[in-house]
């Protein structure tokens, strides 16, 4: 098969065709209005699951640090399940880092919320990797995908 050529004796190769696969279009469980709704609602969660961790973590070690970070992760999870979005999952964490750093902050009476630790330093770190984790996955694990 032979193409046809241009002035200057190149090939012309033809376009491709417009009938060529589409990426499919994302799918979200909420409207518009609901998902803006609900990453407010996420928000707040991740300042009340970051105060909890904050008196939790040291409460009860290491359980407690185990236990905020579970619950920080299932939050996570549970944001990204129902808007389907990747923000669905990080503003929880926006939150709770927020709260993390109000508590680091040093008060005019000399008192800490998080002492300076091991502890209190895997929290930070563990809470920082788990929620950047579950932030920029692709997608859930299996296990925590609705069934359809």
């Amino acid at each position: 098969m032979r193409h046809p050529e241009n002035r200057l004796g190149r090939a012309v190769v033809p376009a491709p065709r417009s009938a060529s696969p589409q990426p499919p279009r994302a799918e979200y469980p909420l409207g518009a209005q609901a998902r803006g709704a609900a990453y407010l609602l996420l928000t707040v969660l991740g300042v009340a699951v970051g105060v909890a961790g904050v008196f939790v973590q040291p409460l009860w070690f290491p359980g407690g640090l185990l236990l905020a970070l579970a619950g920080l992760v299932a939050l996570c999870c549970g944001g990204r399940l129902l808007t389907g979005t990747r923000p669905g999952a990080a503003l929880p964490a926006v939150g709770w880092f927020a709260v993390q750093m109000i508590a680091l902050s040093p008060r005019p009476e000399g008192d800490f919320l998080l002492v300076s630790d091991a502890g209190s330093y895997l929290f930070l770190l563990g809470g920082m990797v788990l929620s950047v984790v579950t932030a920029t996955m692709r997608s859930l694990p299996r296990i925590l995908q609705p069934k359809r």
